[in-house]
């Protein structure tokens, strides 16, 4: 188990039954940003990760 999958698992145990936007997730992440810049680069490839999940090119 690598250590992100401990934020992982709380994440789904937590909040694993609600349903979300992507628009709200975007938003989150922004803010998550804004309160820890270091991190923009991960999240930045997280977040094109998931914006071409399912794309032929990939």
């Amino acid at each position: 188990m690598y250590f992100t999958d401990r934020g992982i698992e709380e994440l789904a145990e937590r909040r694993g039954e609600e349903e979300v936007s992507l628009a709200w997730m975007a938003d989150r992440l922004r803010e998550f940003i804004d309160l820890n810049p270091e991190f923009e680069t991960p999240v930045e490839r997280l977040a094109t990760w998931l914006a071409r999940l399912g794309d032929e090119d990939d």
